[in-house]
Order: C-alpha cells, then structure tokens, then sequence
C-alpha cells in the first residue's frame, strides 16, 4: 500500500499526485490518498471508476478524507498528459485565473494592441464572475507597473479581492522591479502552481 498526501493541494493536483503513484506501481497494488475536502473525494472517485479501479471513500474527522484505490491485475494505467477535469461544487467560486504575457492583445499592430489590451482589462473588471488570480509575465509585468494604462482598473479588481501577482524575474529583466504599483511579486514555482489549479485560464 502507497499513501498519498494531498491535503492542501488544490484541483487537480490530488488526482495528478494519485495518477503519478499508480504510473510507477506499474500493476497491481493499492494507494492511499488524503484529502481535505469533498471535491477532491469526488475528482478521485470519477477517476477510479474511469479507469475500472476499485474506490472507497472514508471521513477520518473535519475536513480530512481518505480515498483507497484498488488496481487490480490488468487494470488500465494513468497515460503520460492525461487532461484533469475538475468538479466545482454547487455555491462554489469557480478558481478563473488570467494570465497576460504582453503589453499587447494579440497580434499585429502595437497600438492597436495596448488599446485592446487596456479594454480588456477594464472589461475584466466589470464582470459578474471576477477571476480569483491575474498573473502579469514577461511583457506583461509592464501592465501592473508605473505608467500602466491598466492601472486604475487593476486597482480596482485588487480592491474586489482579485489577487494580481507579477513575475518576480521579468520585472528584473526589465528594469521594473522598483516599479511594481498593484499587487505583489511572485515566482515561476507559484505561477505554475496557480495554473495547474485553476478550474479555468484565460489567456488575452
């Protein structure tokens, strides 16, 4: 038996923590995996029975899960890029995350660019679902900097409860890291991190 610890890990890391230990039991054998909520319990579940293991689920107290997969003999395995599809629970904050990578909206002409992108962001702004994170990189950093456009609205989305975080090394690369006027800086670690757990990315 294989334990897994996944309490604190966000959607879909429990499922790619658990599907990752199966790969290397390579047969049969059965894994532990814990859990702090009942989504997770849920995304385990479904992937259990997807892939023909046998699943149980037990509450050890507040907050804390058990799930136990059985991979029988001739089961299938857990294939290398295997997408991850997470449950949102009903009342849930669907986890949005906005990653801008330029200063600009797509591509061809520059101004046009920075006219869609300083939209976009105003547009962002003035939803009824806001997204839980924006992540600035690259180009980007320069959005959440001194003499952004964008500011104003950034500012505003921050107030809302939207977290902005800015790549901590592109900032460097560019200069900025004195510039920084919305938000806080953050890593690659954090950044993939925020990604993998994301329900939704959403990319200008």
């Amino acid at each position: 038996m294989v334990q897994v610890d996944a309490r604190g890990d966000a959607c879909p890391i429990p499922v790619v923590k658990t599907k990752n230990v199966i790969r290397e039991l390579a047969g049969p054998g059965v894994v532990e995996t814990l859990v702090d909520n009942e989504i997770a319990v849920q995304n385990l579940t479904k992937m259990a029975n997807q892939k023909g293991y046998g699943v149980k689920s037990e509450k050890l107290g507040q907050d804390q899960y058990k799930v136990t997969m059985t991979v029988g003999e001739g089961a299938e395995m857990p294939q290398e890029g295997e997408a991850e599809v997470c449950l949102v629970e009903p009342g849930q904050k669907k986890n949005i995350v906005v990653v801008v990578s330029s200063p600009n909206m797509g591509e061809g002409d520059e101004k046009l660019g920075k006219t869609l992108m300083k939209g976009f962001i105003y547009a962002l702004s003035q939803q009824d679902v806001l997204p839980s994170t924006i992540l600035f990189y690259n180009g980007g950093a320069a959005l959440s900097c001194e003499g952004s456009p964008a500011l104003e609205d950034l500012k505003s989305l921050e107030a809302q409860g939207v977290e902005i975080l800015t790549c901590g090394t592109c900032l460097d690369f560019y200069g900025l890291k004195d510039k920084l006027q919305v938000g806080d800086v953050t890593n690659m670690y954090v950044i993939v991190e925020k990604m993998v757990g994301a329900h939704l990315i959403v990319k200008p």
